[in-house]
């Protein structure tokens, strides 16, 4: 796997892309929706200047080696609706995480689902890649239904796994194995 070229992946009716500047909306809607920013990388402050700035630490993942980073956009219009990675922290170990999310506008239109079963794919088709793991909090239904929509397995919940705003907090561990 080369981490200094990104695909573009077909999720229909999503593709999932690099980012642009004229994605800086869906980040900056994103900011305001409290969850995201506590737990992902997205700026709490809703300024273009920390859209771009978090626009342009997706770009660097690339450069870094640290994993793929894709703006999840409508086929037709190109309008970016959400997030989703394939994060390459455990590729020595043959396990690579995904994380995502979707703008609080553009929920409930299988966004999520599309991304995560066409990433999924690709993920697992890689060099290297023999599990994928994602971490969902228990009380967010919409995004376990859709990580076990895309053929993910829920093994567990990893207790106090992780330290969101100053408290532990459990997380639900889904993965998915190369159809086999």
């Amino acid at each position: 796997m080369n981490p200094l070229e990104q695909p573009v992946l077909v999720a229909p009716p999503y593709r999932l892309r690099p980012f642009t500047a004229a994605d800086v909306p869906v980040v900056q809607e994103a900011s305001s929706d409290p969850p995201i920013p506590a737990i992902t990388t997205v700026p709490a402050s809703g300024s273009r200047q920390a859209a771009l700035a978090f626009i342009e630490r997706q770009h660097q993942r690339l450069v870094d080696g640290t994993g793929y980073s894709f703006a999840i956009a409508d086929s037709s219009s190109d309008q970016a609706v959400g997030q989703i990675g394939l994060w390459l922290k455990n590729l020595s170990q043959g396990r690579a995480s995904i994380g995502y999310w979707v703008a609080p506008s553009h929920r409930g239109k299988g966004a999520a689902s599309s991304a995560l079963g066409a990433l999924a794919a690709w993920g697992l088709a890689q060099p290297g890649i023999h599990r994928l793991e994602l971490y969902v909090e228990p009380w967010n239904e919409g995004s376990w239904r859709a990580a076990e929509r895309s053929g993910f397995v829920r093994e567990g919940t990893m207790r106090s796994w992780l330290e969101i705003g100053g408290q532990r907090k459990d997380m639900y561990m889904y993965s998915r194995l190369p159809a086999r």
